[in-house]
Formats: C-alpha cells, sequence, structure tokens
C-alpha cells in the first residue's frame, strides 16, 4: 500500500490474512529530485500560480514512477494507493500498465500526516 501526498511517500504492506488489516510499515524508497516534465502542463499562470504546487505535482510523478519500477519488477503483487485528490490525479497521468494491473484500488484521502492506526481505520470504511 502506498500513501501519498505532495511530499511524502509512506509505504504499507498488510501483514493479516484478508480480510484482516495489520500494517507494517516499509522503508520509503530513495526518490531522485525532481521529474522530468512533470508540471509542463501547468505553464499558465492562472491554471496554475504557485510553484509550491508544481513541486509538488512533480514529486507525486516521481513517487509513481518508483511505483511503476516496482511494479515492472514485481516487486509489487497488489496495490492500494491513499492520496488527496491532486495528487492522485497526478499520480493517474503516470500510471505504467504493470501498476494498473496490480491496482486494488484508491482511497482519496489525505492520510500522510495520520498514524497507522488510522490509516488502518480509513482502509476498513472504504
Amino acid at each position: 500500500m502506498a500513501v501519498v501526498d505532495g511530499h511524502r511517500l509512506l509505504l504499507f504492506k498488510n501483514m493479516a490474512h484478508e480480510p484482516g488489516i495489520e500494517l507494517l510499515a516499509l522503508p520509503t524508497p530513495r526518490l531522485p529530485e525532481g521529474h522530468g516534465g512533470s508540471g509542463a502542463h501547468h505553464r499558465n499562470s492562472i491554471a496554475n500560480p504557485d510553484k509550491m504546487r508544481l513541486l509538488e505535482d512533480d514529486f507525486a510523478a516521481t513517487a509513481c514512477a518508483a511505483l511503476n519500477r516496482a511494479a515492472v519488477a514485481c516487486e509489487i503483487t497488489t496495490l492500494l494507493i491513499i492520496a488527496d485528490a491532486r495528487t492522485l490525479g497526478e499520480m493517474r497521468r503516470h500510471f505504467h500498465r504493470s501498476l494498473k494491473e496490480r491496482l486494488l484500488g484508491e482511497i482519496v484521502k489525505d492520510m500522510t500526516g495520520r498514524s497507522k492506526t488510522e490509516i488502518e481505520a480509513a482502509i476498513r470504511t472504504a
């Protein structure tokens, strides 16, 4: 499972048997600085006047690239993504076919600042 916003990528593995949920935090992959082409569709200042938003879009694309690499390498068998609407929208633009095939679902919610228990509860209620 990936919990993402415009600044952080948190990875978890469900250690419980379905339908149970018991998350184990995984190490966060090292993400490169910048992702070429991300945010380029926001050149118009009316569409996106905020440089911070461009950086957040860039991070979402970079996080998605890391998930794509893991999916292509078969390091991910199934994936649930939890992200705020804007970040999830940016990530969808970059989903590789292999990632789409492994995607169990998406929860549109900002959970990166929440505890593991709160994230587990959000999954249960989704």
